[in-house]
C-alpha cells in the first residue's frame, strides 16, 4: 500500500483546505477513500441508528499535480483510512500561501498521513518545511462494504435549496424553540421549514425555488404539484450540515423521501457532497 500526492497550485491548495474544513465541521471522524482517480471523504453512521451519512467526492486531477497510489491489491486498488477530520483541517490551515503541499502515507510506529508544507519566507527567497503527522487507522478489506457510495432512494420531491446562509439563520432561531423540525416541499418550487410544539407553531416559507427537471418529470406522473412531501428530522443534524457550508455551492438540491430521509446534494465547483439525514422514528 502506497500513497503520495502533491499540490503546487495556490487556488487548488486553498480549495482543498476549504473542503477539509467543511468535512471537519460535518464529521468528527471520517474515512478517507483513496482510489486512482478520486478521493472521497465518507461518513457512514448507521441510518438505522438514526445517524447521518455523507459522501464527498473530488477528482484528484483537479487538485494534485502529482498523485501516486497502490491499493491493497491489483484487483482492489483502493485504500481506506480512518482519521480525525479536525487533524487534517488544522494541518492544512497552516498551508496558506505555501509553495507546495505534499501528502504521503507513512509508518512512524503507527500509520500516518504525513503532510509536508513548504512555506515561503517573506524576507528572502528561502523556504522552510513544516510537517504534520496525522495518525490514521487502515480499514481492512472486509469492512469496505459499509463505506460504499450510498444508494440514492427515489425521492417523492426534489427541489433546489434557497441560499444556505439564509436557511441557516432561520434554523438557528427555530432550534431555540424545538429539537424537531419538519421539512416539506412540493413540485411547485415551494419549501417550508416548520416547528410545532404544544405552545407554538412556526413556519418559514420559501417560494419559486424551482425543481430539477428530470426529478420533477419522474415524480409528477402521479403526484399533484401542490402536494407536500414532508419528513421530521433532528434540527441539530440539519444545523450541523448547514454550519459546514462556508461557501454557497454552485448547485444545491434537496430530495425528500416522505417520512424516511432527506438527501442533500451539493456541488462546490468540482467537489460533490451528498448528505443524508434520516427521519425521526
Amino acid at each position: 500500500m502506497k500513497f503520495r500526492a502533491k499540490i503546487v497550485d495556490t487556488a487548488c491548495l486553498n480549495h482543498f483546505t476549504r473542503v477539509s474544513s467543511m468535512i471537519a465541521k460535518l464529521a468528527k471522524t471520517c474515512t478517507l477513500r483513496i482510489s486512482p482517480d478520486k478521493l472521497n471523504f465518507v461518513l457512514s453512521d448507521k441510518v438505522a441508528n438514526g445517524g447521518v451519512s455523507m459522501w464527498c467526492e473530488l477528482e484528484q486531477e483537479n487538485f494534485f499535480s502529482e498523485f501516486q497510489m497502490e491499493g491493497v491489491s491489483a484487483e482492489n486498488n483502493e485504500i481506506y483510512l480512518e482519521l480525525t477530520s479536525e487533524n487534517l483541517s488544522r494541518a492544512l490551515k497552516t498551508a496558506q500561501n505555501a509553495r507546495t503541499l505534499k501528502i504521503k502515507l507513512t509508518n512512524k510506529h503507527f500509520p500516518c498521513l504525513t503532510v509536508s508544507i513548504e512555506l515561503q519566507l517573506s524576507v528572502s527567497s528561502s523556504s522552510r518545511v513544516v510537517t504534520h503527522d496525522i495518525p490514521v487507522k487502515v480499514i481492512p478489506r472486509k469492512l469496505w462494504k459499509d463505506l460504499q457510495e450510498p444508494t440514492i432512494p427515489d425521492a417523492d420531491v426534489s427541489i433546489y435549496l434557497p441560499v444556505l446562509k439564509t436557511m441557516k439563520s432561520v434554523v438557528e432561531k427555530m432550534k431555540n424553540i424545538s429539537n424537531h423540525l419538519i421539512i416539506e416541499a412540493n413540485l411547485n418550487g415551494e419549501l417550508n421549514l416548520k416547528i410545532e410544539t404544544e405552545l407554538v407553531c412556526v413556519t418559514t416559507h420559501f417560494k419559486d425555488l424551482g425543481n430539477p427537471p428530470l426529478a420533477s418529470e419522474n415524480a409528477s406522473q402521479d403526484r399533484n404539484s401542490e402536494q407536500m412531501a414532508e419528513v421530521h428530522i433532528d434540527i441539530r443534524k440539519l444545523l450541523q450540515f448547514l454550519a459546514g457550508q462556508q461557501v454557497n455551492p454552485t448547485k444545491a438540491t434537496c430530495n425528500i423521501v416522505k417520512d424516511k430521509i432527506v438527501h442533500f446534494d451539493l456541488l462546490h465547483e468540482d467537489v460533490s457532497l451528498q448528505y443524508f439525514i434520516p427521519a425521526l422514528s
